[in-house]
């Protein structure tokens, strides 16, 4: 298959699917928040901890690899290695732990001098007084940094305009340990 088709078809299908967990308002609802309830609202400052399991092989395997560029055998970093994932937040390293949602998105081998991803993230979260709301975070993940930062560019439900910034680190090979502050109303 052409990289233009695969491109085109990961395209269709990440707009025909619309994560089912977050929260659903029409479009009346959502600008009555806008136009009389967002003027009452005071921003809110929300700080989340959290692990994320990432399985890349094996019965539970979480991601999979779904795009490869012509040079990606040959390039030192595996440029245009390309993963889609959908694993488990818990609220404890241990990966029975309470799942508190899931982070689904992609990742792909960005750059050709470092070992580095370029990552599109939505934290989806399924338990409590966040159930149904989402952050969404995108940036650079450069993977030998011990500690790593990206962007929270946006959110639904309770995290309605959210912006902030998400720190991670790998715990282990398959727990990644995130902590976000983000600002939302």
């Amino acid at each position: 298959m052409k990289q233009e088709h695969v491109m085109l078809m990961l395209s269709t299908i990440l707009i025909a699917f619309p994560l089912v967990q977050s929260v659903s308002e029409g479009p009346k609802a959502v600008e009555t928040w806008f136009k009389e309830e967002l003027t009452l609202k005071k921003q809110k400052v929300t700080n989340l901890h959290f692990y994320f399991h990432d399985a890349l092989s094996g019965p539970g395997q979480t991601a999979y690899p779904i795009f490869q560029s012509n040079i990606t055998s040959t390039s030192i970093t595996g440029f245009g290695l390309t993963f889609m994932f959908d694993q488990p937040m818990t609220v404890e390293r241990d990966p029975q732990s309470l799942r508190i949602g899931k982070g689904q998105g992609f990742s792909g081998s960005a750059s050709l001098e470092q070992p580095g991803f370029l990552m599109n993230m939505n934290f989806v979260f399924t338990q409590g007084k966040l159930n149904g709301s989402t952050l969404q975070v995108f940036g650079t993940n450069p993977i030998r940094n011990q500690f790593r930062e990206m962007s929270v560019v946006g959110g639904t439900g309770v995290f309605r305009l959210a912006r902030g910034i998400a720190t991670f680190r790998n715990e282990s090979s398959s727990t990644i340990e995130y902590n976000i502050v983000v600002l939302h109303y």
